[in-house]
């Protein structure tokens, strides 16, 4: 006898799901766009970001948690950390990174797991991919020294009062962290803090080197750092080589045995520098992953990161594609809604440009030219503030993974202080400053 009380669920997922394949409107001509669209930003995304922003990612995110001791994490970082130390260590490291808001979130998975305090934690979070100073740079230049300047402030003030109310949101939550940390015992075995920071950044020069935009202005600083962003990520990967060797117990044949593939591809395709790169993190891998010290506990680590997240994002990016498509291509919502809604100075528009920013993905730099063209089309100055504001920080496939490590309330409330934020600020931007 079937138990009708237990089983009514799986009944009706099966009900929902053969009524969604009943239904599918194939072969409407916007429907159809709209998958290819989907399959198409998954397909750039898996190109163009997984291997060289989130597999390094996974590496630091790994490492943190294999060599970051718990007590140090909470020391800086932790709930009882004095505010100022934990709020500018948060927004400073989020700063340096620069990355998307899909990169930041195995870094920001690590920190918190390791028992940073949720203020602190998700002021990094948003810090990292908002307070991005290439990308304030190339807003100034392109779309106004006022609003780059707006949008400069507006990152950081966020970074912090985002975090700031998070953590007392959720004081009561937090509290279980405090009994933690009081309860945690100084290290025996604590490396050097100079090797363990040179072994973290090697890894971000890494990070940051091998994902260096090309900016709009041919000359200058940051075009020399553009074209030689190749060397300077070989160079990281060089000296993590070294410190490898050198201070955690790698055999100099297995870094040889790393290192030779890698530079043969680079100085045979050097027209494609991301086949030396992708050589270079299969032989660490492959290198590390029967390590039976603190290698292997690093590999497993990075390991257990990108199966967490690596599987979300990339569902969430599709999701992504299909309702919104890739820029300059529609998806389900035609573009000329957001176009129209987005005119003018008003709460509406405001509004709506702050949730539309916090759904969709932006890759770095992309919010730039994008908003360019939305001015161009009629988007008033603060709707186009609160965009820059709430879209580099958030997007979907973000959502669905911050969700997975600290919760949907909390994600929620997250969401919701970053856009309603955007939104004033905004509003504020485009009717008394402008």
């Amino acid at each position: 006898m079937i138990d009708w009380k237990s089983e009514w669920k799986t009944l009706a997922w099966m009900a929902a799901a053969f009524a969604l394949f009943f239904w599918l409107p194939v072969g409407w001509p916007r429907f159809d766009g709209a998958v290819t669209e989907a399959l198409a930003l998954t397909k750039w995304y898996a190109r163009e970001h997984v291997l060289l922003c989130l597999v390094p990612a996974f590496f630091i995110a790994g490492a943190i948690a294999s060599f970051v001791s718990q007590a140090a994490v909470m020391k800086y970082l932790g709930p009882r950390a004095p505010k100022l130390v934990a709020y500018s260590v948060a927004s400073v490291s989020g700063t340096i990174l620069a990355v998307c808001s899909c990169t930041v979130l195995p870094l920001f998975a690590g920190i918190h797991q390791m028992g940073a305090g949720l203020g602190p934690a998700t002021a990094f979070l948003y810090s990292g991919p908002a307070i991005n100073v290439l990308a304030i740079v190339l807003t100034a230049s392109v779309l106004g020294a006022k609003l780059g300047a707006a949008r400069a402030v507006g990152a950081v003030v966020f970074a912090l009062v985002v975090g700031g109310l998070m953590a007392l949101i959720f004081r009561r939550s937090e509290q279980d962290r405090v009994n933690a940390a009081m309860a945690l015992p100084e290290p025996d075995d604590v490396r050097p803090l100079g090797q363990t920071a040179a072994f973290f950044a090697s890894q971000v020069a890494i990070l940051v080197f091998a994902n260096w935009a090309q900016p709009k202005d041919p000359a200058g600083l940051w075009f020399a750092i553009w074209q030689a962003k190749w060397w300077l990520t070989a160079a990281g990967a060089v000296a993590l080589g070294m410190i490898l060797v050198r201070w955690f117990g790698l055999r100099p044949w297995k870094a040889a045995a790393i290192a030779l593939p890698s530079a043969g591809l680079a100085f045979a395709l050097p027209q494609h520098p991301e086949l030396a790169f992708t050589a270079g993190i299969i032989g660490l891998s492959l290198v590390i992953v029967r390590d039976q010290g603190e290698l292997g506990v690093w590999f497993a680590s990075s390991w257990g990161y990108a199966k967490q997240i690596l599987p979300l994002l990339l569902g969430g990016v599709l999701i992504a594609g299909l309702l919104l498509g890739r820029p300059g291509h529609e998806g389900l919502m035609p573009s000329a809604w957001v176009e129209t809604a987005v005119g003018g100075n008003g709460i509406v528009a405001t509004l709506f440009a702050s949730l539309a920013g916090a759904l969709m993905y932006f890759a770095t730099l992309t919010e730039v030219p994008i908003l360019q063209g939305l001015i161009g089309a009629g988007m008033g100055p603060g709707p186009a503030l609160a965009l820059l504001l709430a879209g580099p920080a958030l997007s979907l496939p973000n959502m669905v993974v911050i969700a997975s490590v600290i919760g949907w309330k909390k994600t929620g409330v997250y969401v919701g202080l970053v856009v309603v934020m955007a939104t004033v600020t905004g509003l504020i931007y485009g009717t008394f400053i402008v």
